[in-house]
């Protein structure tokens, strides 16, 4: 066995990098100070990072682009999303097809992600009528008219009667002029098995939002 000094080993850590308590007044709680008492560690690091990286580009006038899986719609941050947007500090918005499906029930319906291990069980697991067939018929309009998918789901929103279209980021992205993209997996997505499912639609407007 071979030890060496500590002073020779690189750390990780160091206790200048812990977190600090809270101010001791209250008035001095604020939101900007919480988020210098995180500790410079981890997952911590790596948050203070992107927003720092965030707060840089949007005070430079640069690109934020937002890239989301589903989990971030179904979880409930969307109307944070739609903030940063109105702030034009997001400039894109690009989503997988999960992210756009939890959109279109949140904003169409003001519910969304099922219950998947029961729906196995019983047979029901996507096959919602309606999400379905409202978001496939969207694809159909938009390959027809030349848009991307992010561009023909909004515009099918903006169609029907919305039980919380203030929620759906595709449809806030496409009022406020921001580009919305949404890049589908073929086959991988809840939707693409319903009948009215047509692949081409789906490939074509997913493909006009990737090469924009």
């Amino acid at each position: 066995m071979r030890t060496v000094p500590i002073e020779r080993r690189p750390n990780k850590v160091a206790a200048a990098e812990f977190a600090s308590p809270p101010p001791i007044d209250r008035r001095d709680r604020t939101f900007g100070a919480f988020l210098k008492s995180l500790p410079d560690v981890l997952v911590a690091r790596d948050f203070l990072r992107v927003v720092s990286a965030i707060a840089s580009a949007a005070k430079s006038r640069k690109a934020v682009v937002a890239m989301l899986g589903g989990h971030i719609v179904k979880t409930g941050l969307a109307p944070l999303l739609i903030d940063l947007m109105k702030r034009r500090v997001i400039t894109h918005l690009a989503m997988n097809g999960s992210a756009a499906i939890h959109d279109y029930e949140i904003a169409r319906f003001g519910a969304t992600s099922e219950d998947v291990a029961r729906g196995l069980v019983d047979g029901t697991f996507g096959m919602a009528e309606e999400t379905g067939r409202g978001m496939n018929q969207a694809f159909t309009i938009g390959m027809k008219s030349g848009w991307g998918m992010g561009e023909a789901l909004a515009r099918a929103l903006k169609e029907v009667p919305l039980s919380n279209g203030d929620l759906s980021v595709m449809l806030a992205a496409y009022r406020l002029g921001i580009p919305c993209t949404v890049h589908a997996a073929l086959g991988a997505e809840i939707i693409h098995q319903h009948p009215a499912t047509n692949g081409a639609a789906i490939g074509d407007t997913s493909h006009r939002d990737f090469r924009r």
